[in-house]
């Protein structure tokens, strides 16, 4: 077979219920892959097996799979996810288990090897982020199904390929390509047209979910199922490829892919050809996920309405401000969020919002001392005092922190249906990861008359976390729209159009291919999603408010 077809039916824990399914029966497949895990949900599993030791996996894969998995033996489809997450040898026996209560034939093998938390004392969860060719031992033996860890998000996809084209390890190039398909497929329908800047291109109420037609050289055509909602443009790939990246170098255990080197084709409708990448030995050491227990959080939002809103806040932080004092929490943040607009229509409108956050490694000091104060202050405090939500006692919270290890410190294993174990040995060939020298810039446009408007006008972005920093990847879409961003979007207009950035850390990475800029803001999430620390933890909107942002714009863009 020429060609290796590889859906996506998941891209978070949660995801459409029904994609296995529509994938399933909208068209013809070879591998259907389901990513369930993030760095948030492996805090979550972590969590549920702290009360449960059988648990730790994607409940959600197995009634999905109840579903559909006499349909996938059918269409001979086989399965590839890492819903096994801290558990994938149990996901795996209870898929077992469901194959014989419905009476179909299947062969489960899972990966192993990823987890590491008894070498990070006091964490929930730690583990090494492995490559695909453990994936891929399993299905040259013969697997059906194959139920995975903590592996990267686009093993799923680069082990298929591997398996399928027989590729080695020193095959950087072919494995680049694979790694940039598994990319664009493993947030599901982002590659559609959900969460996409210019969503008014297509119909995306219902974006169907993506899959890669991937070929033996490494080059894939990204496309969807006839028929399905969404839409596949150059436009939604570059998206793609820019969440959640850094520089031109994207690094993982089998190889690290050069974006820079990668191009895209419009192939026709709901078709975009990707070809040319090129890649690197990986580097030497594997990236851990340590998710530990951050201590306890606790939350007040005052409702101030009407007039005098910076005079409330004032009043009601003055108030608290004693409670606060007597038994200092480790973090307090103010925030006052001027939702409030005058002579508003609507009492909702006329009203601003001051939120309280406190962080203590003692549940005590944030809990019931500081709600107790607040609901207290119910009749004593400024006109028209109320809060959105009754306050509670504080709920632990956790923190994500990368960690390094060597490659050969896992013990990467492929557990076949029929018990044999397959060691997945580490890569012979590594590069230690270096910035590559920024490319030269496109002629800047000629000067001519300029118009103050928004910038996603002519720009598209798409933002996400990494732990505790965020990216921003801004897109032209026209070559004079590149000419004009390249030059025009430094980082000190980076940091003037999104304030919130102006103390911090941040990188510009130039990818010319894509007409693109990648904008890494290190330390806005401060420990990462599940810290809360800021009103958008994972910086998904990070992007859409650079784009609301208005600067002079040449009129021959608009």
């Amino acid at each position: 077979m020429s060609v290796l077809r590889i859906g996506n039916a998941s891209g978070f824990y949660g995801d459409r219920f029904d994609a296995l399914r529509e994938m399933l029966t909208g068209g013809d497949l070879d591998v259907l892959t389901g990513d369930y895990l993030a760095e948030l949900t492996m805090l979550i599993l972590a969590r549920d097996r702290l009360r449960n030791p059988d648990a730790g996996y994607a409940r959600t894969f197995l009634r999905q799979l109840e579903d559909t998995l006499g349909l996938a033996h059918e269409r001979g489809v086989r399965i590839v996810t890492n819903a096994g997450g801290l558990n994938p040898a149990g996901l795996a026996d209870a898929v077992r288990k469901l194959a014989d209560r419905l009476g179909v034939p299947a062969h489960v093998a899972h990966v192993e090897g990823d987890d590491l938390t008894s070498a990070y004392p006091g964490s929930l969860a730690a583990h090494a982020y492995l490559g695909g060719f453990g994936v891929a031992a399993c299905l040259r033996e013969g697997a059906d199904i194959v139920v995975t860890g903590r592996v990267t998000d686009a093993a799923l996809v680069s082990g298929p390929a591997a398996a399928h084209f027989g590729w080695a390890p020193t095959d950087h190039d072919r494995l680049a390509g694979a790694v940039v398909a598994g990319h664009v497929l493993e947030c599901g329908t982002q590659a559609t047209g959900g969460n996409y800047a210019f969503f008014g291109d297509g119909d995306v109420r219902r974006p169907g979910f993506p899959l890669a037609e991937v070929h033996a050289d490494g080059t894939c055509v990204i496309t969807k199922h006839p028929g399905t909602g969404g839409f596949v443009d150059t436009g939604t790939v570059t998206a793609q490829l820019l969440y959640e990246t850094g520089g031109a170098r994207y690094a993982g255990p089998d190889v690290t892919a050069r974006l820079d080197t990668v191009r895209l084709t419009q192939d026709g409708p709901d078709r975009v050809r990707i070809d040319g990448a090129r890649g690197e030995a990986p580097p030497p050491s594997l990236k851990v996920g340590v998710n530990r227990l951050g201590g306890f959080r606790n939350e007040v939002t005052f409702v101030l309405t009407g007039l005098d809103i910076e005079a409330k806040a004032a009043l009601v932080r003055e108030q608290m401000a004693g409670v606060l004092a007597k038994s200092p929490p480790a973090e307090v943040h103010w925030d006052l969020v001027r939702t409030d607009r005058p002579d508003a229509p609507t009492e909702e409108t006329a009203s601003a919002l001051l939120r309280l956050v406190v962080r203590d490694p003692d549940q005590e000091i944030v809990g019931r001392p500081l709600t107790a104060a607040a609901v207290e202050l119910a009749l004593a405090s400024y006109p028209g005092f109320h809060v959105l939500a009754p306050p509670e006692k504080g709920s632990p919270y956790g923190v994500f922190e990368d960690a390094y290890v060597p490659q050969g410190a896992v013990g990467h294993v492929a557990v076949l249906h029929d018990g044999r174990r397959i060691t997945v040995a580490p890569p012979q060939d590594t590069r230690a990861l270096h910035p590559v020298e920024e490319p030269p810039l496109p002629e800047p446009l000629p000067p001519g008359p300029t118009r103050r408007a928004p910038l996603g006008l002519v720009v598209g972005a798409r933002s996400g976390d990494k732990g505790g920093n965020a990216n921003v990847g801004v897109w032209a879409r026209t070559d004079d729209g590149w000419r004009w961003l390249a030059h025009t979007l430094t980082v000190g207009l980076f940091r003037h159009l999104l304030p919130e950035t102006a103390g911090l850390t941040v990188v510009r990475h130039t990818l010319p291919n894509l007409r693109a800029l990648n904008f890494v803001v290190e330390g806005i999430l401060g420990a990462g999603v599940a810290a809360r620390h800021r009103f958008d933890p994972q910086a998904k909107a990070l992007g859409e408010w650079l784009r609301s942002r208005h600067l002079d714009i040449p009129e021959s863009l608009l």
